[in-house]
């Protein structure tokens, strides 16, 4: 019997937007139940946190964004650093002890809260290696789970059956779909032909999410987990969003024509008219990537130091720089409040709870 005080979500794939869904979605149960806790079983990518334990980044973001009591070890019960697959493969890890572990930490939560939001791990497949994927997990817990799909009609239907045929596997129930960002465009065929989609499988359409620009902006700290370079000023500005990304390789009069406000801008070590151009217009509120395999200046690195700009090096030519930065997805992160606030009010406003919560 499916429990009726949670939910699992999991998604159809990777970077369709499952934890800004899952900041929204808590917002609101917080606004329906007396109190809500929060789960992630497995997580992938974790991070140390100030008590000095280790736990799921998301799990981060959602007790301290949310204040929750539950400690980092309950909330985060699986983790999969480097070599975890490996140690199961090689016997060296308990697959019985790990859903023990995943019970008894949502048990405990359960007890705490009338209900409880369970975040899975991309899609309903992760953690198949380690026999502990998405399905497993809910059909574990005794959960239905809801569907996080991504944008437009054929490609999200085509996902979502390789993911709801795994829930049916292992006899999980899938109590409705989301989709996530939703071009303006598209959205009244979406909001037409998706439950028509749907009705094959008898399931329901809980809400479509607009596509928000403003929410995949990354912004200087996400570039300096990227290249793994830390910043030689305007440390105070990291948590800096930009509206565009421009490669500048031409003349400082072309550069200089076209300069405008909150761009990040993406620059040999060795442009020095262009930095000191850069420089002197720190009211444009800008950031800067210095690429190259020879470093600023000693000099120049002390001019740098003393201005509020953003400014990073790495040693990347500008090319492999732009390559990297294009294919990157910026997660939200527990220090952004501006994108938290954005992230949950727009989720708030296009979801049915009442659904959701099987209500």
């Amino acid at each position: 019997m499916n429990r009726k005080n949670a939910i699992f979500i999991a998604a159809t794939g990777q970077n369709v937007g499952k934890t800004t869904v899952c900041l929204g979605i808590l917002a609101g149960l917080q606004k329906r139940f007396s109190s809500v806790g929060f789960i992630k079983p497995v997580g992938q990518q974790h991070v140390r946190t100030t008590e000095g334990v280790d736990a799921d980044k998301d799990v981060v973001l959602f007790k301290e964004h949310f204040h929750l009591q539950t400690s980092y070890q309950t909330m985060s019960p699986v983790l999969c650093p480097t070599g975890f697959t490996r140690d199961f493969l090689d016997n060296k890890v308990d697959e019985k002890g790990l859903f023990k572990k995943i019970t008894s930490s949502f048990d405990s939560i359960a007890k705490e809260h009338p209900y409880v939001l369970v975040e899975g791990t991309g899609h309903v497949g992760v953690g198949s290696i380690f026999n502990v994927n998405n399905a497993q997990v809910a059909q574990a817990l005794q959960m239905d789970v809801v569907l996080i799909a991504t944008g437009g009609l054929g490609s999200a239907i085509d996902e979502l059956a390789l993911n709801i045929e795994l829930c049916k596997k292992y006899g999980v129930t899938v109590r409705g779909v989301i989709v996530n960002r939703v071009l303006n465009d598209k959205r009244s065929m979406i909001e037409e032909y998706f439950p028509k989609a749907l009705k094959r499988w008898d399931i329901p359409l809980l809400g479509l999410i607009p596509y928000l620009p403003y929410l995949s902006i990354p912004m200087m700290k996400d570039f300096e987990g990227l290249l793994k370079a830390p910043l030689i000023s305007g440390e105070r500005y990291r948590l800096r969003h930009f509206t565009k990304i421009r490669l500048v390789a031409s003349s400082l009069d072309s550069y200089m024509k076209e300069i405008a406000p909150n761009e990040l801008i993406i620059t040999p070590a060795c442009r020095e008219d262009i930095i000191l151009a850069t420089l002197n217009n720190e009211h444009l509120e800008t950031g800067m990537i210095l690429t190259g395999q020879i470093a600023p200046r000693p000099e120049l690195i002390e001019r740098i130091k003393k201005t509020n700009i953003p400014i990073l090096y790495a040693p990347f030519c500008s090319f492999d720089m732009m390559k990297m930065i294009s294919t990157f997805s910026a997660k939200i992160q527990k220090d952004d409040l501006p994108k938290i606030k954005q992230a949950i009010d727009l989720v708030e406003q296009h979801l049915d709870f009442q659904r959701l919560c099987g209500l």
